[in-house]
């Protein structure tokens, strides 16, 4: 692991901070491509983008991550630590509604067709998921619990609790969204009503979550769906698996048709 990709000076840039902004970055050019494919006005998108979902998205995930940990990590520390995002401390899920919230209001205030652009975002999503992964498994933060297999990773013995080789679960669920989200640009072009990209993005996210929950061991106890015990992420991904089937059915029955020249152009 490499918290720190380099120092100069009193400067240090964190691994992670560097890789979520990649992941932003990678995103918005897959939404950008997929935005011109349908017709979505040139610039809209980065406009969205940045700053507004970056900056819903930071502030909601950090702050459902301080909440979460609030014990754990912040009580008895500068209040300062709150603010430090570039060392790790973000959840997806928190991320996802902050940056909803403010696509909304931004999408609406410009008079944009909000599931022609979302359906546009989703595949981005994915992505920008795939480098946050990848700077958590460098940062040392939601590792693996224990196991045998031959791919188990170790980590300094100061940084997770455990002194044997863990599952390395942030590279699954970085494997699973590159997956996503090559399956997702794939559905775009195909997609039957506006909508439909983006509730297929939170049905099959949840599922992914919920998947690599089960090899997760950063909670105070191990996933078991025998013993009724689950991690509050495969909690959240039920609800959102729910409202990606509502959302689903309820475009498919209203939703605006795609326009079939705009949907075939590249």
């Amino acid at each position: 692991m490499h918290r720190v990709l380099f120092e100069i000076g009193g400067f240090s840039l964190h691994t992670f901070g560097l890789l979520v902004g990649l992941g932003f970055l990678a995103g918005l050019w897959i939404a950008n491509r997929c935005g011109r494919r349908v017709g979505i006005p040139e610039g809209a998108i980065s406009d969205l983008v940045v700053p507004w979902i970056l900056f819903g998205g930071m502030i909601g995930a950090r702050i459902v991550y301080v909440v979460s940990y609030w014990d754990e990590q912040f009580a008895g520390h500068p209040f300062a630590e709150v603010f430090q995002v570039w060392k790790g401390g973000l959840v997806f899920y928190g991320g996802l509604a902050g940056a909803a919230l403010t696509a909304i209001v931004y999408i609406r205030h410009k008079r944009l067709p909000l599931w022609r652009v979302a359906d546009c975002l989703a595949p981005g999503i994915a992505l920008g998921h795939v480098f946050g992964r990848l700077g958590c498994f460098l940062n040392g933060c939601c590792y693996g619990r224990p196991s045998t297999v031959p791919w188990a990773v170790r980590f300094p013995k100061d940084v997770i609790p455990f002194n044997e080789g863990v599952h390395p679960a942030q590279l699954y669920e970085a494997a699973l969204n590159l997956a996503l989200c090559a399956a997702l640009v794939a559905f775009h072009a195909r997609r039957r009503f506006d909508g439909a990209v983006f509730a297929a993005y939170l049905m099959a996210y949840a599922v992914v979550r919920t998947v690599t929950e089960w090899f997760r061991g950063d909670y105070a106890f191990i996933s078991d769906p025998a013993a009724g015990r689950f991690t509050p992420g495969q909690t959240t991904s039920a609800l959102i698996l729910i409202t990606g089937i509502a959302l689903w059915f309820t475009l498919r029955k209203g939703g605006v048709k795609p326009d079939p020249d705009s949907a075939g152009a590249r």
